[in-house]
């Protein structure tokens, strides 16, 4: 019924707006009536959005068992969650949520006995804080990092592992004291674990996050390597997802590149040889079977293949010794579409040009046309 009743105030908006401005009439005076209907008009269309962060922010404040006493539902909150997750969405919205006092709510949301509600209060906070210092800031001195490392590591439901997982990305992501607090937290234990889940969803962003973390630090390739990551790489590499399989690779050549920098061999050659060369040999024989539309679609991964490959054993893959790392006609010119609409008329045009040529060759020359004062009479005076 909200809605029906909006939609008539926005239609009638429209309508008086296109009688005022239409042009076809002079413009009149607005009656005090016409002013006062337009802007309760307007005003029910206006949101407070403070106003609103304020009564949600109260709710959230509730204890848990007087929600139920009233017949909150846990679907509500997280309507409710939605909801707020629209209005911090802006920069300063997100701010404001410690200001009005939402944030520490919010957090504890986290420990709700719903798994639903963990989930999307770690969806909301993922929103807060990203690509936000003031708000990451916030979180990290409201202690928010603590429950979203206890939901990512024991949450016993995945989704909630994998919204805590998105959160702690997006708040440690240009964040030193974050990406600090992480470490020693152990976090990478956390996230060795969750790349040993069954879900690729949850595999994706723990990989995207261990990519991040060993690009902004290479003295963290070490701890990586010692956690056992390089096994778990490998194993992830047969994957049936291709972004996993790709993510895997790319992790296994940043620990390859680092350890090769640093000494004269590569970490995942020297330790697990012969398994990662058996990996990587059963998905170079399985690349050369596909046809060709299927090889545009693995092109970045057999490239990985090969640049692993290459820092691991010194010399270029089977994939590069059959030419699988090109499609056939990449390298030949672009069809010549052009031409098609543009030889005709350069061809009339060149050959009225040789036309005109020739004319003039053929045309005599005439003497030119003298002006001037004729030859002196010679009739006597």
């Amino acid at each position: 019924m909200a809605n029906e009743g909006g939609s008539k105030n926005l239609e009638g908006i429209l309508k008086w707006s296109l009688a005022h401005s239409d042009g076809t009439r002079p413009s009149r005076e607005i009656s005090e009536e016409d002013k006062r209907w337009f802007m309760e008009a307007m005003q029910a269309q206006t949101v407070d959005v403070v106003k609103r962060m304020k009564e949600i922010t109260l709710v959230m404040k509730t204890p848990e068992n007087v929600l139920e006493e009233q017949g909150v539902t846990s679907a509500e909150i997280e309507d409710l969650l939605d909801e707020l997750q629209e209005h911090v969405e802006s920069i300063d919205m997100a701010n404001d949520l410690h200001t009005i006092g939402g944030l520490s709510p919010l957090l504890e949301y986290l420990k709700n006995s719903s798994a639903g509600i963990r989930a999307k209060a770690a969806e909301v906070i993922t929103t807060i804080v990203q690509n936000n210092p003031k708000s990451q800031q916030l979180v990290m001195e409201a202690n928010g990092l603590e429950p979203l490392l206890s939901n990512l590591t024991s949450d016993p439901d995945v989704t909630a592992r994998t919204k805590a997982l998105g959160a702690i990305s997006s708040l440690i992501r240009h964040n030193k004291p974050g990406v600090a607090a992480f470490r020693l937290a152990n976090g990478y234990g956390a996230l060795r674990d969750a790349l040993s889940s069954d879900n690729v969803r949850f595999q994706r962003k723990a990989l995207s996050l261990v990519e991040y973390l060993l690009q902004e630090n290479s003295s963290d390739c070490s701890v990586i390597t010692e956690l056992g990551f390089p096994r778990t790489m490998m194993h992830l590499v047969s994957s049936e997802d291709i972004d996993v399989r790709e993510a895997a690779l790319r992790g296994l050549l940043e620990l390859s590149k680092d350890e090769q920098s640093r000494t004269s061999s590569s970490s995942v050659a020297s330790t697990d040889n012969e398994k990662l060369k058996q990996v990587l040999e059963e998905r170079v024989k399985a690349i050369s079977a596909m046809t060709k539309d299927e090889l545009g679609a693995v092109m970045d991964e057999s490239h990985l293949i090969d640049s692993l490959w290459s820092v691991c054993y010194n010399e270029p893959s089977y994939l590069r010794k059959k030419g699988l790392l090109d499609l056939p006609g990449d390298d030949a010119p672009p069809p010549d579409v052009a031409s098609s609409f543009f030889q005709p008329a350069l061809r009339a045009l060149a050959t009225d040009n040789k036309s005109t040529s020739e004319k003039k060759k053929d045309k005599k020359e005439e003497p030119p046309l003298l002006l001037g004062l004729g030859p002196p009479s010679s009739r006597n005076d």
